[in-house]
């Protein structure tokens, strides 16, 4: 099986990122996952991945609470490369190493000026195989 990249990025539950029962709001957690995607595409150097790749599926699975004030590890690694799409599976881990929320997202490449999915560019592929 193919190895691809992965990234994380570690964060601090704020205020801002609860909701009236004082955990976690069901936002928060694609918020995270963005920010380990964005890492992710930054350290690969493809920085004209994000206004070309609209989301096709989101796919979340709350397992555990995470508190204000508690730290967390948001995960992202690319899952399988396909020849217009691409999908990542996240995690959100607490600062305890308890999983609190998982899943995948998928997006497509619309190039900039088109409507419809088109293959990915060589540079992209290459790095996201490890070739550049």
């Amino acid at each position: 099986m193919e190895s691809f990249p992965e990234a994380c990025v570690e964060r601090t539950v704020e205020w801002v990122d609860t909701d009236a029962s004082g955990h976690q709001h069901n936002s928060a957690i694609l918020r995270w996952v963005e920010a380990a995607e964005a890492e992710l595409f930054r350290k690969l150097v493809l920085p004209d991945y994000f206004p070309n790749a609209p989301r096709v599926q989101q796919v979340i699975n709350y397992k555990a609470k995470l508190w204000f004030g508690q730290r967390i590890t948001a995960t992202v690694k690319i899952h399988a490369l396909g020849r217009t799409s691409l999908t990542m599976a996240f995690e959100v881990t607490s600062d305890a190493g308890d999983v609190a929320a998982y899943g995948t997202v998928t997006t497509v490449h619309v190039p900039n000026g088109t409507d419809a999915a088109q293959p990915w560019p060589e540079h992209f592929v290459r790095a996201v195989r490890g070739a550049e």
